[in-house]
């Protein structure tokens, strides 16, 4: 997404309006009018959007590893859209997405650990302590890495379409990433090498092989936050994963299914997240 400091840089080429928008100023507009800002710590630099006003709610996008807040607009719904009048809603392009403007150092040895940091580390930033969480696809073991990490913080979280584990596809994740992901990145970072990129995917998707990748069945029994889970039925997003999740979880609850077909049932799951949302919001003061 092109915004107009962006443009201006394109079409004028000035040293300073460079430095200006790529420091990436809360006054710049993003998605759907929001802030567009950067939160910076040592070499890592996430681009982040906020809108709306209320109870924190972080909100991660889908696409795998090329997870960015542009990709919203091609979700089931928009959250920023949806729930901005009611919530101070949140989004950040994940760290070395190939659709995003977020950059940092490729971690080899704790990959899904390195985006839970920028997670945490952005709500730091803005001076959250506790928010709710909503996120699709990657979202899912983000979520639960979320809920293992910050338990205290999290206090409630939405699952959508959520990535996990499967048995019939069990190298589906690392495949993907490795043919769609991993040639972009290496091309416009040369630091980064395919080798390096088979030894992160081999750590995020094959070593722990199982269930959701993040978090163990044991976590998932004892957890007590509460989380609304709606399943997809599709190798990348397994419903039969979904819905153990869902079962195990003490304070789960499940939307109807299928819930994204026909389209005139999206906007009855985005009520009952709605409803969700509210019922777990922590009272004002």
């Amino acid at each position: 997404m092109v915004d107009t400091i962006r443009r201006t840089i394109l079409k004028t080429g000035a040293a300073a309006t460079v430095m200006a928008a790529t420091r990436g100023f809360a006054g710049q507009s993003g998605q759907s009018g929001a802030a567009m800002s950067f939160y910076e710590n040592g070499p890592v630099r996430i681009r982040y959007e906020e809108v709306g006003s209320g109870f924190p709610l972080l909100i991660i996008a889908g696409g795998g590893l090329n997870s960015a807040i542009a990709g919203l607009a091609t979700h089931p719904f928009d959250p920023m859209e949806e729930f901005r009048g009611e919530f101070r809603c949140i989004a950040a392009d994940l760290r070395n997405s190939n659709r995003g403007q977020s950059s940092g150092p490729l971690e080899i040895d704790r990959p899904w650990d390195s985006h839970t940091d920028d997670h945490l580390g952005l709500m730091d930033h803005l001076g959250i302590d506790k928010f709710m969480v909503l996120g699709f696809c990657v979202g899912g073991p983000f979520i639960w890495n979320l809920l293992r990490r910050a338990p205290d913080r999290v206090v409630a979280a939405v699952l959508a379409q959520p990535s996990a584990w499967s048995a019939e596809h069990p190298t589906l994740f690392y495949d993907n990433n490795m043919q769609r992901w991993a040639p972009d990145l290496v091309a416009r970072r040369p630091e980064i090498t395919m080798d390096m990129v088979d030894r992160f995917l081999t750590t995020m998707y094959r070593t722990n092989a199982d269930f959701v990748f993040t978090v163990t069945r044991d976590f998932v029994r004892e957890l007590q936050t509460p989380i609304l889970i709606l399943p997809d039925d599709i190798p990348a997003h397994p419903y039969d994963v979904a819905m153990e999740a869902a079962m195990l979880a003490p304070q789960s609850e499940v939307s109807l299914f299928p819930w994204k077909q026909p389209p005139e049932r999206i906007p009855l799951a985005v009520r009952q997240i709605r409803s969700f949302l509210r019922a777990h919001r922590p009272a004002a003061g």
